[in-house]
């Protein structure tokens, strides 16, 4: 039988998904599960949304164009204007999902063997894209103790070398929650600037800013427009996950070229996805003030009950629906699946995501898992009672 290629092999398994048939058989065995493992908020979908797809009069279900609607694009540059980024139809390129956004990005700005520095812990599939890309990771940690803050630039300075082709950073952050400055992505500018990298910046997360917080985007800064690549994705923020819409932004011309031939090599982004997507641009701030409201009270609760728990920690994040919590734990990985096969309270348990798929560095995050406080606060409850009693009987539990 033919080998499967050493690319397929090196791929890694997702963290957030891998323990999927771990939960399959507990549920089969009769336990309710908590999902805190995946970033599927329960937040329903605008109406607008969900309305233009149903009422799309459509007889001929055609390829969009490759860049995407047109239509779409000219009304997100609207958007964007919004947040003070200020872009045109052309600098855009619809994708399918926020994933393919981040998949083009890198296979556009990146040779082989190219070296790309991301703060850890970040988001996994980052690990996944750059071996598909064939791009070296060269990761610099962040820490809990400053709750994930930038690290100092003259680390990411340590880490340069000829091979350095960019920088990647998620604002807000998945899976740490954290909310970059303004001074420390200008500290970032000024380093892209003197070695005259690529910055991507996954932005998914922009409605999601708590406690009077300000948002930055990369696009808002000078002196570096043609370096910057901003993606994007409707899924959070429309809790749209299932829509596949996405974008690659850049006011670099020649990346955008290049990136419209790998857009045209997949044909088009999804059709009904683009039409909700163009819809749901007229969703009122109300949708948000109260999606918002929901977040806060879900992360308040959640990070009051684990720094409550003996032995664990988590700092407060200031964006997204997630946290990274560190416990008296042994082994995340272990843990998480101990969970799932043999542990139950009350005939309940909680699914975590092991913070160790996160890190690139192999061995980080051994003792941390990634919590997404996507369910109401009911449930929340629920599963923070479950964690409890399971740190109380894990046998891999450290002291604190």
């Amino acid at each position: 039988m033919p080998a499967v290629s050493h690319k397929a092999l090196q791929m890694p398994a997702s963290p957030i998904r891998k323990l999927v048939p771990f939960a399959d058989a507990a549920k089969k065995r009769g336990t309710k599960i908590y999902h805190l493992n995946i970033g599927q908020p329960d937040i329903e979908t605008p109406k607008s949304f969900l309305d233009a797809v149903k009422t799309a009069d459509i007889k001929v279900l055609e390829y969009s164009h490759s860049a995407g609607n047109e239509s779409y694009r000219k009304k997100l540059s609207g958007y964007y204007a919004g947040y003070n980024i200020q872009i045109d139809a052309s600098d855009i390129i619809i994708t399918c999902g926020g994933s393919e956004a981040i998949e083009i990005a890198m296979m556009t700005c990146f040779n082989a063997g190219d070296e790309i520095i991301i703060p850890e812990p970040f988001y996994a599939n980052y690990n996944g894209f750059s071996k598909a890309a064939d791009v070296i990771v060269k990761p610099i940690r962040s820490s809990i103790e400053s709750g994930f803050a930038l690290p100092p630039i003259s680390d990411f300075e340590k880490l340069i070398t000829p091979k350095t082709k960019g920088i990647m950073i998620c604002n807000p952050g998945n899976p740490t929650g954290y909310l970059y400055s303004k001074a420390e992505l200008e500290a970032l500018r000024d380093l892209v600037k003197k070695y005259d990298l690529f910055l991507l910046s996954d932005e998914v997360y922009r409605e999601f800013c708590y406690d009077g917080k300000e948002y930055v985007s990369v696009m808002h800064l000078s002196g570096i427009e043609n370096n910057v690549v901003l993606l994007d994705s409707i899924s959070k923020r429309y809790s749209a996950c299932g829509a596949r819409i996405g974008a690659m932004i850049s006011k670099n011309k020649e990346v955008m070229n290049a990136a419209l031939k790998f857009a045209q090599a997949r044909l088009s982004p999804p059709s009904y996805g683009q039409i909700g997507a163009e819809a749901a641009l007229e969703t009122p701030k109300s949708y948000f003030d109260g999606v918002i409201k929901e977040y806060i009270a879900r992360r308040d609760y959640v990070i009051e009950s684990l720094n409550k728990m003996q032995g664990v920690f988590c700092p407060k994040p200031s964006g997204a629906f997630y946290c990274i919590a560190r416990l008296p734990i042994d082994n995340a990985d272990t843990f998480c699946q101990w969970l799932l096969e043999s542990f139950t309270h009350q005939g309940q348990t909680v699914m975590l995501a092991p913070a160790t798929g996160f890190y690139s560095t192999p061995g980080a995050g051994l003792n941390e898992v990634r919590i997404a406080y996507i369910l109401k606060i009911e449930d929340l409850k629920g599963a923070m009672l479950c964690l409890e009693e399971a740190l109380k009987v894990y046998p891999g539990r450290t002291e604190a």
